[in-house]
């Protein structure tokens, strides 16, 4: 039976990366071993550290997994790619390129007569006021039209420097450290499953990104939620298949 795959937040090409093109290519090695048993993949976030897309460019690099895309679509792999807090500028390079199916909001999708709801997860239970402020910024279309005026060799180093410093600051601790998982009780984004299956309590699975740690939590007997770690140290990934989610590590 073909299986339906979810990965998120490589944040490829950071400049805060010991060894970005290896780290391209382990990701590279996970899509060749799955490719033949794949129906689906979902990337649910910050694939990219930084990607802004101007009229006539895009960033350089990365051509060794917009080929694997590419390879994955044109065998038949539907490949949907969520945009992140990083990647949220994604226009239609990847749709036109590499055949890949975009996605701006969390989707409610079913597969194999099951009820997922797919999100990055930014945004959603987060209370950080300065977060939320610059999530408001970066959505803006006056300020992407804004930014779009710089020329690609200064915005485009610029965002990779700021995706570089925000990465050290959540590596190195501090305020703005990616805390560990928080519990039920505090985790932002089990705050946010548990309120909507309340709403929406037929759903079955309920899968993030964003938070970069791995966790696997059954909310009542129906309804469950998936935090998939990353791409970054822990290379982990779900797979569904035959009615069983389990998240791996590759």
């Amino acid at each position: 039976m073909k299986k339906t795959y979810f990965i998120s937040d490589a944040h490829l090409g950071s400049l805060a990366t010991q060894d970005p093109k290896e780290q391209e290519k382990q990701l590279c090695r996970f899509l060749d071993e799955i490719k033949p048993q794949a129906e689906s993949l979902y990337m649910l976030g910050d694939i990219f550290d930084f990607w802004f897309e101007y009229r006539n460019a895009v960033p350089k690099g990365f051509t060794r997994l917009l080929g694997k895309l590419s390879e994955l679509t044109d065998n038949g792999v539907a490949v949907h790619f969520f945009t992140g807090n990083h990647d949220i500028w994604c226009k239609d390079y990847l749709t036109k390129e590499c055949g890949v199916i975009m996605h701006y909001e969390p989707e409610v999708v079913e597969i194999e007569g099951k009820t997922f709801f797919l999100a990055h997860g930014d945004g959603l239970g987060d209370r950080s006021k300065s977060f939320k402020f610059l999530r408001v910024i970066f959505h803006n279309p006056f300020c992407q039209w804004m930014f779009r005026w710089l020329h690609p060799d200064l915005g485009l180093p610029f965002g990779l420097n700021w995706a570089k410093n925000s990465r050290i600051k959540h590596m190195q601790g501090g305020t703005e450290a990616d805390p560990p998982y928080m519990g039920e009780n505090h985790e932002p984004l089990v705050l946010f499953a548990k309120q909507y299956i309340k709403e929406k309590p037929e759903t079955d699975y309920l899968i993030f990104g964003h938070r970069h740690i791995e966790l696997d939590l059954m909310l009542t007997r129906q309804n469950r939620l998936l935090i998939l770690g990353d791409w970054i140290t822990q290379f982990t990934y779900a797979e569904f298949s035959n009615g069983e989610l389990t998240l791996k590590n590759f």
